[in-house]
């Protein structure tokens, strides 16, 4: 990989939200996810610069520029701490190039060795198959199909539940 392709993970900052601020209000983003578009860098501000130790937010940089973003939160319910949940997104022109991977094996790592949890939840658009495909790649697996879920391009939308389980052997 050239050197002016290297991509670099950091903890989400102050210095990201003009950048998370334009991912997301880019249309073929906003569409893949439930973020509303057209949101302003203050509403970006308010949602993410909350410090939770529940929850771990990177941004994944190219040359400085915010091309990706994952944000992973262990739920704050103590019958529901072993498990979580993320979203995420990534630029069009860096989908398809390790992007995503890199995001989700980062928040993986923490999930497992940090907050130990036993189960990661998602939802993705039932087409999206990129996403679903990266997201096996991972060891998700669906467990439904919500319909009519989301409202898409004018339209009511289907997503899946996956999830992704890990068993840790018991103490004796």
């Amino acid at each position: 990989m050239p050197a002016d392709s290297v991509i670099t993970l950091e903890r989400f900052n102050e210095s990201h939200i003009e950048g998370i601020t334009a991912l997301y209000n880019d249309p073929a983003v906003a569409r893949q996810v439930l973020q509303m578009p057209f949101q302003s860098t203050e509403v970006w501000r308010q949602r993410l610069m909350a410090d939770n130790e529940r929850a771990v937010k990177l941004v994944a940089l190219h040359q400085g520029s915010v091309i990706g973003n994952i944000g992973l939160e262990q739920f704050s319910r103590i019958r529901r701490s072993h498990a979580g949940s993320f979203g995420m997104g990534v630029a069009v022109a860096w989908q398809g190039k390790g992007v995503g991977s890199k995001l989700l094996a980062a928040a993986l790592d923490v999930a497992d060795n940090w907050m130990n949890l036993q189960r990661v939840e998602l939802s993705v658009y039932a087409d999206n198959e990129a996403a679903i495909g990266l997201y096996r790649k991972f060891g998700f697996e669906t467990e439904g199909l919500f319909r009519d879920y989301a409202v898409r391009d004018g339209r009511l939308v289907d997503t899946l539940s996956m999830a992704r389980l890990r068993r840790t052997p018991k103490a004796d």
